[in-house]
């Protein structure tokens, strides 16, 4: 079976896709050895990685060469985070799609945010983007390659729900194979949209949205955590490296963790 008929079919098989989110070969190798089925790069930890901020600061080789390096020494389907194409071109979107699908990527994640500007695309702007994208993939033989079309909607508006399932709806009639809808908290916003959308729903964890039984109750067909282990490791790293200057002593890092 290949990698996105593999990852296609995570999406409909029993139970939820709980994707594990990577940022280089070392944290993505763990992420298969724990037994996670799938992996996502997380644009945010390699940006990180890198020395910079999310918001596509970092060249777009630079970024294709990691989710290269990942999906050439894992066994399992890997989702390339794109964010919203690194480009304001859609020439140039719909080429960096197929590079990300000829590097050996299963599917896509990529937004509706504007980079250079707050707010988001028109929905008919996206939705011709989406469009577009799908039918240069089926032409470049990368049928069923999958396409997670997020909305930026619960970051960037007060009142989003209604605007978030209308372009939902719209994302999928337009070539796009799921919705992910990262910032939604309430459970009866998240079982509505899963209920209005004829399209696998994934949803972004947070603080007090973390549970995968209970998001499965919902509808939700995926769920990741993006950034927040790459945060954690940070985190981690920059106390130890605190306590190795100020203690002047390497025994911390020989104590067992607790």
């Amino acid at each position: 079976m290949n990698k996105i008929k593999e990852f296609n079919e995570l999406h409909t098989s029993k139970g939820l896709l709980f994707l594990g989110n990577a940022w280089d070969l070392l944290s993505a190798l763990t992420l298969e050895k724990a037994g996670f089925k799938a992996i996502g790069t997380t644009s945010w930890g390699i940006a990180n990685a890198h020395g910079l901020s999310d918001g596509e600061l970092i060249d777009f080789d630079k970024h294709l060469g990691v989710i290269k390096t990942i999906v050439e020494n894992v066994k399992i389907p890997v989702s390339a985070d794109i964010e919203a194409g690194y480009s304001e071109d859609t020439n140039k979107i719909i080429e960096n799609v197929l590079r990300t699908a000829d590097v050996g990527a299963a599917g896509i994640n990529i937004e509706d945010s504007l980079k250079k500007s707050n707010g988001l695309r028109e929905i008919s702007e996206h939705c011709n983007l989406l469009e577009k994208i799908r039918i240069a993939l089926d032409h470049n033989g990368y049928k069923d390659f999958y396409v997670n079309a997020r909305t930026d909607t619960y970051f960037q508006m007060q009142n989003p729900f209604t605007e978030t399932i209308e372009r939902a709806k719209a994302y999928i009639e337009s070539g796009a194979s799921g919705i992910f809808v990262p910032g939604i908290k309430e459970s009866n916003e998240i079982k509505e949209i899963s209920m209005s959308v004829n399209a696998p729903l994934n949803i972004l964890s947070l603080p007090g949205l973390t549970n995968c039984n209970k998001l499965e109750e919902l509808g939700v067909r995926r769920f990741s955590f993006g950034n927040a282990l790459s945060d954690n490791i940070i985190a981690y790293l920059e106390r130890k490296v605190d306590e190795l200057l100020e203690r002047k002593d390497t025994s911390l890092l020989y104590e067992p963790e607790h």
